[in-house]
């Protein structure tokens, strides 16, 4: 593992990006309830402020992938380790609603970019045999992230009316040290390549470890060739069919699976089960601890068992905790903590799964000359998707006619549909090199 010191090194900065992700993702879970006081939000307008940041995502990664192209992966995502910063520091000291929401919106850009950029960078510098484990590192920071951001909330719920002002806030402490950490890292080099920088990718390919960095970047060159130019290759036709559908519904299926209406209102999911806000906010931090050990366990099996092997045992088991979190709301039968210990084996079953392999996976099945393209459409249909289940839930869970029952009882029918589709239609990955992924595809 001596020679991959460095592509680990560059990945894991990069992937300190996902970190930042999940922080500025799941702080708003502890600071929703006082907005929504301090502003006096109606249920509608409630989740509007809270899907904004979700509503930026989707911007942002339609807008990532050009100027990734462009510019090249490296400055776009110190473009994007400034928009962090600024939209931390936005949220923590706005004077109105308005700039609050314009600060989430600018974070929302962040993400939505750092999802598409983030992952596609790592792919590209990472050889065969790691890409998954090393892909794999930037949700782990997402989780990590999310964890950080529950703890923090807990510990910061009592210091007063300006909490959730702080809660919001320290997510510009990380964004500096990403920004910094940023130019330590080289440029892609499969976008080197299609730049004509040709002994620039070369040594970046050394440095990362390669014995045979000539014979990579002919494969490289001949799908370029293959697929003309990366700015005048279109995504949306016939023969890029195959890995569309499945970027988009796995994109899909990732948010009907309900992640994050338990990232964004763990808190005041467990209020409604009749627990305190401080008790709700501690077993917030349960669901994001257990988050994390199951990503990590999930990435040191990913390239043993591949991705459909995880994502066929994940569905099993979300299908079933979702549907006894439903059960639960229907009878109302919340004593000994039984909500809690069942959303905690369906974030199990999801780090263990889609949240491990979704990046991944977007990643590798687009050819280089639309993987930009590819990568944008993926993460856009993930935070479109989530910008709807964050903006909906809260109207639909507190609407006598549907509930907490028939809210969580939806995502475990969407879990079965994704069972279907991962065991029916889904390829393998493992092991193959992004070229011999597009030749699998039928991608010629």
């Amino acid at each position: 593992m001596k020679s991959y010191r460095r592509v680990i090194a560059y990945s894991l900065i990069v992937a300190l990006g996902g970190l930042l992700f999940g922080l500025d993702t799941a702080v708003i879970s502890g600071a929703e309830k006082a907005i929504q006081q301090l502003y006096q939000l109606t249920n509608w307008w409630h989740g509007f402020t809270v899907a904004i940041a979700l509503i930026g995502t989707v911007f942002g990664a339609l807008a990532a992938g050009k100027p990734s192209e462009i510019f090249g992966r490296k400055k776009a995502l110190i473009f994007i380790a400034v928009l962090y910063g600024l939209s931390a520091l936005g949220c923590a000291f706005a004077p109105s609603w308005l700039i609050l929401v314009i600060a989430r919106f600018l974070g929302g850009v962040g993400i939505g970019a750092s999802s598409v950029i983030g992952p596609m960078y790592i792919a590209e510098i990472a050889p065969a045999h790691l890409r998954g484990r090393l892909v794999a590192l930037f949700q782990l920071n997402i989780v990590m992230g999310i964890l950080i951001a529950f703890l923090s909330n807990y510990l910061l719920a009592d210091s007063g009316d300006q909490a959730w002002r702080w809660m919001l806030g320290v997510v510009a402490f990380p964004s500096f040290i990403f920004f910094g950490l940023l130019f330590l890292i080289p440029d892609s080099p499969r976008w080197l390549v299609k730049r004509g920088s040709i002994d620039k990718a070369r040594n970046v390919l050394l440095l990362c470890g390669r014995e045979d960095a000539d014979s990579e970047i002919a494969e490289i060159e001949q799908s370029l060739t293959i697929h003309s130019t990366t700015s005048s290759e279109k995504l949306f036709t016939r023969k890029y069919l195959r890995p569309i559908i499945y970027a988009v519904l796995l994109a899909a299926f990732n948010q009907l699976s309900g992640i994050n209406a338990i990232m964004y209102y763990a808190p005041r999911i467990f209020e409604m089960t009749g627990l305190g806000a401080n008790a709700s906010m501690l077993q917030s931090v349960m669901i994001g601890l257990t988050n994390l050990i199951f990503t990590i366990l999930a990435m040191f099996i990913i390239d043993k068992f591949g991705r459909r092997t995880l994502l066929l045992i994940g569905s099993v088991g979300m299908i079933v905790f979702m549907g006894l979190v439903a059960r639960a709301f229907y009878t109302h039968d919340f004593g000994g903590g039984a909500v809690m210990w069942y959303l905690v084996g369906y974030i199990a079953f999801f780090g263990f799964s889609q949240g491990a392999v979704i990046w991944v996976f977007i990643s590798e099945i687009f050819p280089n000359a639309v993987r930009g393209k590819g990568q944008a459409l993926g993460s856009f249909t993930h935070w479109f998707g989530a910008a709807i289940i964050s903006w909906t839930f809260p109207v639909a869970a507190n609407n006598p006619a549907i509930g907490g029952g028939h809210s969580f009882m939806f995502f475990s029918v969407m879990m079965l549909l994704h069972l279907v589709f991962v065991w029916k239609f889904l390829p393998e990955t493992k092991g193959k090199s992004l070229e011999q992924i597009q030749k699998s595809l039928g991608i010629e």
